[in-house]
């Protein structure tokens, strides 16, 4: 039985996934609520309905971003110490290729989710079968920047939140509309189960290099009242930094 879960927004995507990858159950718990307060209830509550307690999971698996630096904090902190407790595999994938997942095949494709600072978190896939395959690196982009992808490569599609909230605006910069589909409106669990490489037995070291696909440093980081601590700059969690 495996648990996958994504944080990555502000809408908490849970699955229950059985033998073969069956798909048992799905939910999204979407915001006022925060997630730190509905994850331990809601994971609880999901695996009750089906007659189940943590010690029946048998695998875990969580969306790492990017998105909310705090919800992603939040899901994994969750599901490491859950996998650590009960000594379960456990395995991640990027949220925006699990927006992809949702999209159409046979064409490119551009998950977008909207973050701080007016940045777009934008990914670029081409589904394939049933799998998927990256054609860039994931990368945070101005609005401006997705438009001119866009109407350089009609032939893309744009999916996601950010699609979603900046639709008008990526209209009056030219964007064809149907390069801007209706969804999905969050990263689902349930696709996170499916791109998630777990290893076939809990592996400690595995768990401990489980991190968050960050692709700007947070605020806090950004703050100069706080400078750097002396030592090496952690930047090995930033993607397209860790050289």
């Amino acid at each position: 039985m495996l648990i996958a879960l994504d944080t990555s927004t502000l809408t908490l995507s849970l699955a229950l996934v059985g033998p073969g990858g069956a798909l048992l159950a799905e939910e999204a718990h979407p915001p006022p609520r925060k997630q730190s307060e509905m994850l331990p209830g809601a994971l609880s509550e999901l695996l009750q309905r089906h007659g189940l307690g943590l010690q029946d999971v048998t695998r875990y698996a969580v969306g790492l971003g990017p998105g909310s630096f705090t919800g992603l904090r939040i899901g994994l902190a969750t599901v490491k110490a859950l996998a650590y407790a009960h000594r379960r595999p456990v395995g991640g994938a990027s949220s925006l290729a699990a927006l992809a997942l949702e999209g159409p095949p046979g064409v490119p494709l551009v998950p977008a989710m909207v973050a701080r600072k007016g940045e777009v978190y934008v990914g670029q896939y081409r589904r394939e079968g049933a799998g998927l395959l990256s054609t860039a690196s994931e990368e945070a982009w101005t609005p401006a920047q997705l438009a001119a992808h866009l109407t350089a490569h009609p032939e893309a599609r744009a999916l996601g939140p950010a699609a979603l909230q900046l639709r008008d605006a990526l209209l009056r910069e030219g964007v064809a509309p149907e390069q801007l589909l209706p969804g999905p409106a969050f990263p689902t669990a349930r696709a996170v189960a499916r791109l998630a490489h777990l290893p076939a037995t809990f592996v400690a070291e595995v768990l401990f290099a489980l991190e968050p696909h960050y692709l700007r440093a947070s605020e806090a980081e950004r703050n100069p009242k706080f400078p750097p601590l002396p030592g090496p700059v952690p930047t090995a969690r930033i993607r397209g930094q860790e050289e």
